[in-house]
């Protein structure tokens, strides 16, 4: 497994690599993560996972100087796992001295996460896109829990033609079935026994989508209910969007994203499930 650090470096090692599958990584790897890396090594020939904390999807208030970060053992798992090369560049090599270019894609920014954190997807649309251009891939990994990202990414690849397959693979949970997150790391013992209810709340939406509720409205009460009988946990949105354009719905008629941010002390969180009839 080589490590590289600069651009020209990895654009070197890569030349050789053939069918080439990239798992993008904020680092802090997780059991999410490791199964993107395995599913890559299955389907490509060579597997390559950047490491790297973008600065431009985080606003002023948000976790940037404190999000959790331990390259020697996010090293120490990719290792075994076959990974072959790993990109974990600094930020001036990724945003040079003059860097003054964004991706902005629109739409399907606007709503969700994107209302909440305005700026957010545009530091992801060009980090990814620079990735790609850099480690020119034939398949991008990506974890459903993140499900507007995936939206985003898809649109962005769609739009710029970027010969790019991109993989969303299921959401990993721990068996209490809070999905698993980097930031899971700042709960305290006592908010992570709540943390479940996330997963509750939106399999309540799920159960009466199940039961026949088309009304998109009752499918958000649902979620609304179980996060109001958790006194640790406030709600920032539960929604049901359609599942490519994420406008919210009044009826559920087709594949709709069941979603929501909670926060749990100063930890925010989001989950998603998608329901389809």
């Amino acid at each position: 497994m080589r490590v590289i650090e600069t651009v020209a470096e990895f654009r070197a090692a890569r030349a050789g690599a053939g069918d080439l599958g990239l798992v993008p990584t904020m680092g802090y790897l997780h059991d999410g993560h490791m199964s993107l890396v395995a599913r890559a090594k299955a389907e490509c020939a060579a597997v390559a996972v950047s490491i790297f904390v973008n600065p431009t999807q985080f606003a002023p208030n948000e976790d940037l100087a404190r999000y959790p970060r331990d390259l020697p053992r996010d090293l120490g798992l990719l290792g075994p796992a076959g990974v072959d090369l790993v990109f974990a560049p600094a930020p001036q090599e990724i945003y040079p001295a003059g860097f003054d270019t964004t991706v902005e894609v629109r739409g399907v920014t606007d709503v969700l996460e994107g209302a909440v954190r305005p700026g957010h997807f545009a530091g992801v649309a060009t980090v990814v896109a620079k990735l790609f251009n850099i480690v020119q891939p034939s398949r991008a990994y990506f974890g459903q829990k993140d499900a507007q990202q995936s939206v985003v990414i898809r649109k962005l690849v769609r739009d710029l033609n970027l010969p790019v397959e991109v993989i969303v693979a299921p959401t990993v949970r721990e068996p209490d079935g809070l999905a698993l997150s980097s930031r899971n790391s700042y709960l305290t013992p006592e908010q992570r026994a709540a943390g479940p209810a996330i997963y509750r709340a939106l399999n309540a939406a799920r159960a009466r989508f199940e039961a026949g509720e088309r009304n998109a409205e009752f499918l958000r009460d649902a979620m609304r209910s179980v996060i109001a009988a958790e006194p640790l946990m406030s709600l920032d949105y539960a929604s049901v969007a359609d599942a490519d354009t994420l406008q919210e719905l009044a009826t559920v008629n087709g594949a709709a994203l069941a979603s929501m941010a909670v926060r749990v002390g100063p930890t925010r969180l989001i989950d998603n499930l998608l329901l389809d009839a």
